[in-house]
């Protein structure tokens, strides 16, 4: 059962982390849930981003581990970053993608997971989401912005 404190709210996004065997797929598409229902501003992703590094180390720290599954703030702040700039017609790419991404964690995003407390926590699903916003505008610009006839023309 989740604790009522602050930083286990935060953390696991009211308990969202703590209903199902995969929470970050979960929290992930809760994400673009919300995001389809209110534009994410940078701002917003800034300020949960950095609520979500106290939170999430705090209850770390509180119980004992260095990123509890449940913990699913992360995964509610990459996506978010990955889906940036974008219409609802890439937000399931974009959802595929980071969770490719989230989940494998090529290099460097998984040195990021060894940075301590709540800082790690979050960096690498931040790099994680950062990496498919990228990845998904440069196939948006290859096949849907003339990328390939100006590349071989």
């Amino acid at each position: 059962m989740i604790k009522r404190q602050w930083h286990a709210l935060i953390s696991t996004c009211f308990g969202l982390g703590c209903f199902s065997r995969m929470p970050g797929t979960v929290a992930s598409f809760a994400a673009v849930v919300f995001a389809l229902l209110v534009p994410v501003h940078p701002a917003l992703i800034v300020l949960t981003a950095m609520a979500g590094g106290i939170a999430s180390g705090k209850y770390a720290s509180s119980v004992g581990r260095d990123d509890p599954g449940e913990v699913v703030i992360d995964e509610v702040v990459g996506m978010w970053i990955a889906l940036y700039g974008f219409g609802p017609a890439l937000f399931v790419p974009a959802l595929g993608l980071f969770r490719i991404l989230d989940i494998i964690k090529p290099f460097p995003i998984r040195n990021l997971e060894r940075l301590p407390g709540g800082i790690g926590i979050m960096a690498d699903d931040i790099a994680a989401g950062i990496l498919a916003n990228v990845l998904l505008r440069g196939v948006s610009w290859l096949l849907f912005s003339d990328g390939l006839s100006k590349i071989f023309n």
